[in-house]
């Protein structure tokens, strides 16, 4: 199993990572192979609606020059890939936004003058980790469904989130409780893909 980890976080310490670190070891012990993608290492300009990676067969085929295409190969290797990112004004950071929208494009030759129309990444399994300072259910829930329809549309497969709550900047994030929660949400991952 080959997993492709994007962390959305501006901070390599943060929250969001300290989730990610015991969500990929634990997937490690399911023989998985994790790649984790610091995006605001990367160069990832936002999608200019130029269209013209519509009319690219098999390939993402956007103009511009950045890390995109490394972004989209890794994606394409893996068998699922996280969307890891703590949760600005109800939903992901900007360079996952920006991401999102290269791929919704560059995956989906759904608009352009290509004969047949062709879904690069379909059946992938996709989920979020996510970190909010709301309540999850008022916090990270518009994320979670504006990344169901965009699976939907991108005939993803959608496999679940796993979304915790900061209690305050003078509370520790991370203990015990959620670094259980974070392997059982791994570990539930790696059995929907054994059971395929």
């Amino acid at each position: 199993m080959k997993v492709c980890i994007l962390m959305g976080s501006p901070r390599l310490n943060g929250n969001t990572a300290s989730l990610v670190e015991p969500f990929a070891n634990e997937l490690k012990k399911h023989d998985a192979e994790i790649n984790i993608i610091n995006l605001y290492t990367k160069t990832i300009h936002p999608c200019v609606a130029c269209r013209k990676c519509q009319d690219v067969s098999g390939s993402f085929g956007c103009p511009q020059k950045d890390d995109m295409q490394f972004i989209f190969h890794s994606i394409i290797e893996a068998d699922i890939f996280i969307l890891a990112t703590p949760i600005y004004s109800w939903y992901c950071t900007p360079p996952m936004k920006a991401v999102l929208d290269r791929l919704v494009y560059g995956m989906n030759k759904y608009y352009g003058n290509i004969e047949k129309k062709e879904c690069l990444w379909e059946n992938k399994k996709c989920a979020i980790i996510s970190t909010c300072g709301y309540r999850v259910e008022k916090g990270a829930d518009l994320f979670e469904q504006g990344i169901i329809r965009y699976c939907k549309h991108s005939n993803l497969n959608y496999i679940g989130m796993l979304a915790i709550r900061d209690e305050g900047y003078h509370t520790p994030f991370i203990n015990d409780q959620k670094i259980e929660q974070t392997k059982l949400f791994a570990g539930h991952l790696a059995d929907l893909f054994s059971a395929k």
